[in-house]
């Protein structure tokens, strides 16, 4: 691995403006480069495979698991979603900075296997916020709703895990922390500040 290149890994719970976040990442760094992760869940109309995700069977992720192909994988809402280790150390070895986006059981266990890497959590200002962006997509039934709403306020939990976390309340400051934090200037958002302690306690209780 390119000793400057690195690998950020973001995760947030569903809802929290994750996808969001990144795609202004990239737009505004041309250079980074996006780790398109495999999944078993159904491609949703504005979907492009891949460019978004690479769409497939449970057979077929399966064996690309135990083959050892996978950096990471994880079980999310009865869907299987991993990440190709050659894809990511590709990048890595021509001396990209890689983006990953995946959810804290994948970001665990790419720290395992790369504990190089730097990784951010990202939390919404609050529960309401929350919920309120996840009933704002208008893709889901109140009981899916409810089950992502329950298993996000569970994965908001596992922030302390991380190397930075960033409260996207306004989109704007959150891109510029985010874009910070890849430059190596985010202070701020790390665990050992206490105004960042203090509010995301706030959202927590």
């Amino acid at each position: 691995m390119s000793t400057q290149a690195k690998l950020f890994v973001i995760a947030a719970p569903s809802g929290a403006g994750k996808t969001t976040l990144v795609k202004a990442l990239l737009a505004h760094d041309p250079q980074l480069r996006f780790s398109v992760s495999y999944t078993t869940r159904e491609q949703r109309k504005n979907e492009v495979d891949g460019r978004d995700y690479f769409f497939v069977d449970k057979e077929k992720f399966l064996e690309l698991r135990e083959a050892g192909a996978l950096l990471e994988s994880a079980l999310v809402f009865d869907n299987y979603y991993g990440t190709s280790r050659a894809q990511v150390e590709e990048q890595l070895h021509l001396g990209r900075n890689v983006i990953l986006e995946i959810d804290w059981q994948g970001a665990r266990q790419v720290r395992e296997s790369m504990p190089g890497c730097v990784t951010i959590f990202i939390l919404p200002p609050s529960r309401a916020a929350l919920e309120h962006r996840l009933r704002s997509r208008r893709t889901d039934s109140d009981a899916v709703i409810a089950r992502r709403l329950r298993d996000a306020l569970g994965d908001m939990t596992h922030y302390a895990e991380f190397d930075y976390v960033i409260i996207n309340d306004e989109l704007d400051r959150a891109i510029a922390e985010l874009q910070a934090i890849v430059r190596g200037e985010g202070g701020g958002n790390r665990l050992d500040n206490p105004a960042l302690l203090k509010q995301i306690k706030n959202i927590l209780v």
